[in-house]
Parts: C-alpha cells; structure tokens; sequence
C-alpha cells in the first residue's frame, strides 16, 4: 500500500509482482496463499480500492480503507495536495461510509472542447474517471462514489439511490491541506463579500469557517490548489470548517453560520434554513472540487469547475453560450458615484451610455415608481442609442411561481433585457433552488441575469448561459474598504477561481481606497466579468485621460496568461488577448515595485501601444504613452504602492 505504511498493501503489492512473474505451480500456489492471508486480514487495513490519474499522469487521486473509514489522498507530481482524509457521507444520520465494502469500479475517459466566454474562448474538458460501487455493510445501503482526475484538478461526489421518500443527507468530508502551506481565507459573516486573510494552515484556529474556494499554497515550490464545488442543484451549498489541524471539513447550508445580511433582511428565517433538507429520488451530490497547478496560470485556466455542469438545454438555448438574446457588454449604474434616482436622470445615463459605447444601464429599484408609459419610453430612446436596460428586484418578491411569470413576462414585454436579482445571502437548498427556478423562467422570457447577495458561482453558467454573471465578492459596493491594493491582487487567484464575479470596478474617487487611477482601470482587464458595470458615473469616464483604454477593453478572451511574476496578494500581471490585439494589466498591492515583463506573449511583427502608468507623484493621475513594441521587447513597469498598469497592444 504504496504511502501507507500498511503490511496489508504490502501483501498486495507482493501478491501482484509474484502474478505477473510466477513460471512455477509454486509460485501460484504461494499467490492462493497471500490472497486468502489478505481476505482474512482487518478490512480496516484494505488496500486501495481505486487509483485514478489525470490524463497526463501528474495528478493521483486513490481511494481506501483506513480503520474502517472511507478514505482519500491527493498527490501531484508524487507530493501530497490532500493528505489521507476521511470521506463522510450521512443519510438520515446514519455514516454511510464507515466500514464499506467495494464492488465493480467503472473506469472511464473523456475529451472535448466547447465555446466559453471569459478567461478564454474555448474551453477544455479532458480527464479520467472511475465510478466506484459501494455498500454500507451496516444498512446494506447501496451507492457510488464519482471521481474524475483532470490534468488540473481532482473531483468527485456521491451518488444514492432512492425513490420518492424524502431523505437528509449531510457531509462532513475533510480536506488536510499538507504542512506548510499557506492558505487565504474569509469567514462567512459578509457570506461572499470579505477580505481575505494569509495564514499558514497550522495558524488558522478551529471552528473557524471559510467561504470557497480556499487558494493554498503548498510548500517547498509544489505549486498551488484550491477547494471549491461544481454544479450544486438540489443541494444546499458547501462551505469549510477548520479543525485546528490543518484539516477542513464541509459543512453544508444548514450548519453555516447566517451571515450578518441574512440575519438583517431574514431573521425570521433563520430558524428554518438552520434545519438540513431533505432531498425525494436519488441524492446526487455537488461535486467536490480540488484544483491543483504547477503555477498561478494553470489554476485561472482551469475549466474544472464548468466542466462539472452540463451544456445547456438547446431548446432554451438553441446556440449554446452564443445565442443570440445573450450578449456580454458594459454598463453605466448610477449608485456608487452620484446621480439623482429620477426618471430624467436615467434616460441621461442612457445617453451617455451611448457615448462611451456601452451596451447596458443597470438601474435600481426605483424603477418600480415608473408607468409602464414611462418604462418604455425610456427602453426605447435607450434602445435608439444601442443601449439595453436591466432591473433590479429584490429576491424576496420572486419566491412564488406566479411571481416569477409576472415579472419576467413585464420584463420582456417592456423590451428590459436584464434582471439584477438581489438578496439571497445563504446556500440552504431552498435558496439554490430559487436561484434554479429564476434562471429557468428568465430564459423562457429571454432575460438575462445578474445575481447579488449572492453565492460563489459553481459553473452555473454552462448550463445557464443567461446567468451573465453575479455577485458573490466584496467589490465597490464597500465603501468603508480602504486597503483594496491587497484584496485586488488577491481576488483574481481565490474567488474569481470559481467563476464571474460583478465587483463593479473602477471609480476615480475616494472609493478607491489605496489604489492608484491606473490600479483601478486595470482591474477592468483582471477582474473576470462578462457583464462589466462600471462604478465610476459616465461623465467621469468621459472626462477621464483613460477613455479611449476604458473603451476598447474587452469583456470575454480568447486567451489569458498569468505571468510569472504575479504573487497572491502582492502583484497580479495578466497578458490577454482579445483577436490580435494583446492587453497587459498589472495590480500591484501595497508596496512599490519595479517590474520588467517581457512581451514574448505578443505575435509577430510591430504592434502600436497604448500605455498608462502610475503618475509617480499624483495616484489621482496617469502617464499615457503611445509607442510601438516587438515580442522580443521588455517593458520596465514602476508601480507606486496600490500602483497599476495597462496597455494595450494592436498589429500594425
């Protein structure tokens, strides 16, 4: 038992090398013999039931026994990712897997490309699987283990069996993260909108919870994970709780602490989602999701968590992520920095939504004053101008079927193309299946989505691509956050690792904390949001040196490369390519720094650029720069503190 220190794996190991070279009765006689020793030993001590490898063979997921519990390890390139951890899987409180017996293992493969929008154009889904049987040899209760092993990841999740009679399962499945490493966390108190913390693994305090993905750092140079699920439906979400000992477990919506916003707008309820739900016909749960690289570029190009989700339903969707009434764009949003909330007001951010090219105004609750007279008349004098609006509503208000008929069908006869559905602020299962039922009825009226209050996305987007993006993340909104230089550098490499995140960048006023203007017109090209709404007001993007950057931004790529010198927390450098035309955006945290990037991400030939950099003297300011650069350029970059960077490369 390769790892283990088990003599019964030795057997095991003995017992197949004498297979594979026996040439004598002997010699399988002295086989027969190891084999009944082996059926007779402690099933407590049973060898692995399953190995399985990433396709490149790097990454190793095995599963077995250790004193009678279900149990698995991670490695990558032969170092552990996930130390021995017990698997835990109850239904109706009984552990389903403590003493186990293990039946056919189904091995599988898989490889395909399809469309995606975001960090890159297509998307990869490459792995090994095996689907392994399982019974509880206590309740005879019988089920399966899933795992895929992806040349980034490890994933998998149980399967049980059932009819029509409701059951409650819960997990307690453990993560222990290996010695050493250094882990950034946040709490559950903001739910997904928090600062994350830098600790070694040994220093975070138990029963301390941690909202995914948790990002990792494993010692001695073995490179990077993050713990996160996919596809959660029909379940309550996963969050983790510390044990003291470098160990995390899950812990599902019903054991999670209410956070403060649900504890403000839902007291009432808080009784009823702290009970566990229970779940009619097979129990399928949300994937388990371990991603792993070498290095920063090969987690924020992981695919895994998509990947999980399945392609969307072609009758709702007849173009996949491309269909037509689904389009990524900009938006103006009058609540960060100025503007009155009147009807006058509005039909002005339209206009100069139309001026910087923009393709959507988000606008707030106030629109429920309007008529419907009034709506269309601004929907279309908007429209006049190539500009879409979206409505904010509160998700209290569309938790009944008929309500979601009622306004999604408004919707979509007024001519409003977006929701911006707020408020959710939990992960009990009758809250995910809210989120279920909105996306369902916004498709079948061809509206598109942008949750707030929010959870961590979990690939929703494949299978929905009309959910454009969602919350879920401490962005502008935060007044009181000073000290963005740290969190932006942080963000691109432990929530955005889950998916789209609406944070709402750039903003040239107070807002922006200890970031430079130049910080906060890159974070337009980091930040992963397929629905780019801009903090700033209009006019002070139109007035802005940045403009002509501002607009030719990009919101999907077909390519990203996480550059070498980017450190979580101190410095996020990202080359981007969007057609031919390259983007290079730099955050840099709180301490000022000299860089020198070289442009060998560039094609071949000169490329005209645009450059903005830190004023060195005003962080209210910028230099601009227009030049021309080759692949076998460098650039020196100077970063204030809270400094950043961009420019932008196009072929001649």
């Amino acid at each position: 038992m390769r790892g283990s220190g088990s003599w019964k794996g030795s057997l095991i190991g003995i017992g197949f090398r004498l297979r594979r070279t026996a040439k004598s009765v002997r010699h399988t006689f002295l086989l027969a013999a190891l084999f009944l020793l082996l059926n007779r030993a402690n099933c407590g001590r049973a060898a692995h039931a399953a190995q399985i490898q990433s396709p490149d063979g790097l990454v190793e997921f095995r599963l077995f026994q250790r004193e009678s519990r279900l149990t698995y390890a991670i490695t990558f390139k032969n170092k552990p990712v996930i130390e021995a951890s017990p698997l835990i899987v109850l239904l109706d409180g009984v552990d389903l897997t403590e003493s186990v017996e293990f039946g056919e293992v189904k091995r599988s493969a898989r490889r395909e490309t399809y469309p995606w929008r975001g960090i890159h154009s297509q998307a990869t889904n490459h792995c090994n699987g095996a689907t392994i049987a399982l019974t509880h040899t206590k309740s005879k209760t019988r089920y399966t283990l899933e795992v895929r092993a992806f040349d980034d990841a490890v994933t998998f999740r149980h399967l049980i069996p059932g009819d029509e009679k409701t059951r409650v399962p819960d997990e307690a499945t453990k993560f222990i993260v290996p010695p050493g490493s250094t882990v950034w966390h946040h709490d559950l108190e903001g739910h997904y909108e928090a600062v994350h913390a830098k600790s070694d693994v040994a220093q975070i305090s138990a029963g301390e919870w941690v909202a995914p993905p948790m990002t990792f750092k494993l010692p001695e140079g073995a490179g990077y994970a993050a713990i996160t699920e996919a596809r959660l439906v029909n379940n309550s979400g996963m969050a983790l709780q510390a044990d003291g000992r470098r160990a995390f477990s899950v812990g599902l919506g019903h054991k999670q602490p209410p956070s403060y916003p649900f504890r403000l707008r839902y007291s009432n309820d808080v009784e009823r989602v702290s009970a566990p739900a229970g779940i009619s016909g097979t129990i399928t749960s949300p994937w388990r999701v371990v991603m792993i690289g070498a290095d920063l570029n090969a987690l924020v190009n992981s695919d895994v968590v998509h990947n999980l989700c399945p392609p969307p339903d072609p009758k709702l969707f007849p173009s996949g992520i491309h269909t037509d009434w689904i389009k990524p764009g900009r938006a103006v949003w009058k609540y960060l920095d100025g503007g009155a909330n009147t009807f006058e007001e509005m039909k002005e951010f339209s206009r100069w939504a139309g001026e910087l090219g923009f393709e959507y105004h988000v606008i707030e609750g106030f629109w429920s004053r309007w008529t419907d007279e009034q709506i269309k008349d601004l929907v279309d004098y908007s429209r006049q101008r190539g500009v879409g609006l979206w409505f904010w509503k509160h998700s209290r208000q569309l938790r009944t079927a008929d309500a979601r008929e009622e306004f999604f069908g408004k919707l979509h006869e007024l001519g409003v193309v977006g929701a911006k559905i707020d408020f959710f602020d939990h992960e009990h299962k009758e809250i995910i299946d809210l989120y279920q039922e909105l996306l369902r009825e916004a498709a079948k009226y061809r509206i598109m989505v942008n949750f707030h209050g929010a959870n961590k996305p979990t690939g929703e987007l494949r299978t929905w691509p009309n959910e454009l993006i969602r919350e879920g993340v401490r962005g502008m909104e935060a007044s009181r956050l000073r000290e963005r230089a740290r969190h932006n550098t942080t963000l691109p490499f432990t929530r955005y690792l889950a998916g789209h995140g609406d944070y709402t960048p750039v903003h040239f006023g107070a807002r922006r904390g200890d970031t430079t203007w130049a910080h906060q017109v890159a974070t337009a090209a980091i930040f992963n949001e397929p629905l780019l709404t801009y903090g700033a007001h209009p006019t002070n993007l139109l007035n802005n040196p940045c403009l002509p950057m501002i607009k030719s931004i990009p919101l999907v790529w077909d390519q990203t490369v996480v550059l070498p010198v980017s450190e979580i927390g101190e410095l996020a450098a990202f080359a981007r390519r969007s057609g031919d035309t390259w983007f290079l955006a730099v955050l840099n945290g709180p301490s000022a720094r000299t860089i020198q990037v070289p442009l060998s991400f560039l094609g071949r030939g000169e490329h005209r650029a645009m450059v903005i950099r830190d004023h060195k003297t005003d962080p209210a300011a910028v230099q601009i720069e227009n030049t021309t650069a080759r692949r076998s350029d460098a650039l020196a970059i100077e970063l204030s503190s809270g400094g950043g960077f961009i420019a932008r490369f196009t072929r001649n």
